[in-house]
C-alpha cells in the first residue's frame, strides 16, 4: 500500500511520492531561537519525526532540511535587552533546542540551515523579484513583495485576496509599503539593530524570505514536501509560495503537511492561563521524556490534541506495560519449559496486527490506530504466556512487531534517567527552585549502585537472610526504585 498524506494544498489525501531517486526531499520550518521550546512546538517536530521514520520504513531515502531562524524582531529585541550580540544570544537557545530534541528522541534532519548563514541567497532572491517589478523598495529603504502580482495568492490557505483590504494586518511590521497586503522581504536598519550591508541597502531579512531562500538553496526551486505547524499556513507558507514561485516560475512544494495545535487541559496554551509548558518544565515536575513523546505522537497530527497531566501519567503507564512485555518476551527465549510448537492462532493474529499497524501509518499517519494494533498483540501474547500456549516459534514474530513499533514510536529503550539527570543539572545551573523533590531523590542513586544493591539482595536471599533482603528493597523504594522478582530474575525500574 502506498503511503498517503493529507495535502493542505488542495485539501485532500494524496499518495506521497519522491520526485528524485526515491529520496523524499522535504523542508520543515524550524524554531525561532529566542527562548526555550514549548510542548506545542515539539508536537510539530515529533510528528515530522513520525513522518520521516514511516517514510524510511516504506523504502524512501531522506533529504530533510530544517531551518533555524536566528534573526528576527523578537531575537533583536531580546538580545538588545540582554546587551548581547544576536549570535551569542541565540546560541544558548539553539543548543537547548537540540538538547530537547535529543531528549524526545527526534531524529536530526539531514541538513540544518541557519538564516544568518543564508543572507546572500536571500538578497539574490529579492533582486530576482525586483528585476520583474514584483519586489519594490519603499521610501525608508525596506523592500516589499507586491501580492497583486501573484494571482494564485491564497491557494494554500483558501484566503480570499479580495477580502483582505488595505488596513488589514497581513504582515506584522512597522515599515511603510504601497498596500497593507504586501509583506516585507528586507527591512531597513533601525538605530541599534543588527544589520547587513548589501546591494539592497543596510538592513536584515523579513521572516518569509528566509525560508524560501534556505529551502531553495538546499532542495532546489521545487521539492516534494513542506511541513510545519498549522499556524504557519497563513501568512508564512502562503508568502513562501508567492515569492518562490514568482522567482522560479515552478511549483514550490508539491505536498504541504501541517500539524494541528494542542490544547492544555482544554484551553489554549498561554502564559496568562498559567498552562504554558516547555519540555524542561515538565521534566522538572518529574515526568518522563518518553511519556511526553508517546503522548504527543499518539494523537494523529491532523487532530487537535488536548494535553492533560492525566494523559501524561497514562502514557507513562502504557510505556511501562510495553517495556515489561518486551522483557517478558526476551526472557521467554531462555525458558526451557516453553513449548516448542508454534501457536498458530496467535501467529495469525500477530501477522494481522502487523499488517494493520503498517496500514494505519500509511493512512495519513494514523498513529492512534497503529498504537492500538500493537497493544492488541501485547494483550494476546500475554494471555498466551499466562496459559502456557505461547510457543518458542512465536517469539520472533512478536519481537518483529515490537521492532516495527519502536522504529517509529521509539519509547521501548529506557533513557529517561539520563534525560532527567541532565534536566536537574541544567535547573541547578539556572538557579531554578521548581525541581520535584522525588526527582532529586531519584538522582541520589546511580544505576550501578542499584545493580550492586540488587546483587547484594540476591546473595542475602540465597543465604536466607531475608531481613537484609527486605531492608535493601525498602532502601531502594525510598530512593524511587521498584524491584520485581520473576521467573527470569530480578527486574527494576525507577518511578
Amino acid at each position: 500500500m502506498a503511503m498517503e498524506l493529507f495535502n493542505t494544498l488542495g485539501s485532500r489525501v494524496e499518495p506521497l511520492s519522491a520526485s528524485e531517486n526515491n529520496t523524499l526531499r522535504m523542508y520543515c520550518c524550524g524554531p525561532t531561537v529566542y527562548d526555550y521550546g514549548h510542548i506545542g512546538n515539539f508536537r510539530t517536530f515529533l510528528h515530522m519525526d513520525v513522518l520521516r521514520r514511516t517514510a524510511r520504513l516504506k523504502g524512501f531515502g531522506l533529504k530533510h532540511v530544517m531551518n533555524i531562524t536566528d534573526v528576527d524582531d523578537k531575537i533583536i529585541r531580546n538580545a538588545t535587552a540582554a546587551n548581547l550580540p544576536i549570535g551569542e544570544y541565540t546560541a544558548k537557545y539553539e543548543r537547548a533546542f537540540f538538547e530537547d530534541m535529543d531528549a524526545l528522541r527526534v531524529e536530526r534532519p539531514e541538513v540544518i540551515a541557519r538564516a544568518t548563514e543564508t543572507i546572500a541567497e536571500m538578497v539574490a532572491l529579492i533582486e530576482r523579484l525586483a528585476s520583474e517589478d514584483i519586489a519594490y523598495k519603499a521610501e525608508d529603504g525596506s523592500w516589499y513583495f507586491r501580492i497583486a502580482r501573484f494571482p494564485d495568492y491564497g491557494k494554500l490557505s483558501g484566503k480570499d485576496l479580495e477580502g483582505i483590504e488595505d488596513g488589514a494586518r497581513v504582515d506584522v511590521d512597522e515599515y511603510e509599503k504601497d498596500a497593507a497586503r504586501d509583506f516585507a522581504l528586507w527591512k531597513a536598519v533601525k538605530p541599534g539593530e543588527h544589520a547587513w550591508e548589501t546591494p539592497l541597502g543596510t538592513g536584515r531579512p523579513g521572516w518569509h524570505i528566509e525560508c524560501s531562500a534556505m529551502a531553495m538553496k538546499h532542495l532546489g526551486p521545487s521539492f516534494d514536501l513542506h511541513g510545519g505547524g498549522e499556524d504557519l499556513a497563513f501568512p508564512h507558507h502562503e508568502n513562501e509560495i508567492a515569492q518562490s514561485e514568482c522567482a522560479s516560475h515552478q511549483p514550490f512544494a508539491r505536498h504541504w503537511f501541517h500539524v494541528r495545535f494542542l490544547l492544555v487541559e482544554g484551553k489554549k496554551m498561554s502564559k496568562s492561563e498559567g498552562n504554558f509548558y516547555t519540555l524542561r518544565d515538565l521534566l522538572l515536575k518529574g515526568y518522563r521524556a518518553s511519556a511526553i513523546r508517546f503522548l504527543l505522537v499518539s494523537v494523529p497530527y491532523r487532530h487537535q490534541m488536548n494535553f492533560t497531566f492525566e494523559g501524561l501519567t497514562e502514557s507513562a503507564n502504557a510505556i511501562e506495560r510495553l517495556r515489561t512485555f518486551a522483557r517478558r518476551i526476551e526472557a521467554a527465549g531462555s525458558n526451557t519449559a516453553l513449548p516448542e510448537a508454534l501457536n498458530a492462532d496467535l501467529d495469525a493474529l500477530v501477522n494481522e496486527k502487523l499488517t494493520a499497524y503498517g496500514a494505519a501509518l500509511d493512512n495519513d499517519l494514523n498513529t492512534a490506530e497503529a498504537r492500538a494494533a500493537v497493544f492488541d498483540v501485547v494483550r494476546a501474547a500475554n494471555i498466551a504466556l499466562d496459559n502456557s500456549s505461547f510457543g518458542r516459534g512465536n517469539i520472533a514474530p512478536v519481537q518483529g512487531v515490537l521492532q516495527a513499533f519502536d522504529a517509529v514510536f521509539d519509547v521501548l529503550t529506557d533513557r529517561d534517567a539520563d534525560v532527567s539527570k541532565a534536566a536537574v543539572a541544567w535547573a541547578k545551573a539556572e538557579g531554578r527552585a521548581d525541581i520535584a523533590p522525588e526527582l532529586l531523590v531519584a538522582q541520589s542513586i546511580s544505576d550501578a549502585e542499584i545493580e550492586a544493591l540488587i546483587a547484594e539482595r540476591t546473595d542475602a536471599r540465597k543465604l536466607r537472610n531475608f531481613a537484609r533482603g527486605d531492608a535493601i528493597r525498602n532502601e531502594l523504594a525510598e530512593k524511587g526504585v521498584l524491584i520485581e522478582d520473576g521467573k527470569a530474575g530480578v527486574t527494576w525500574k525507577r518511578r
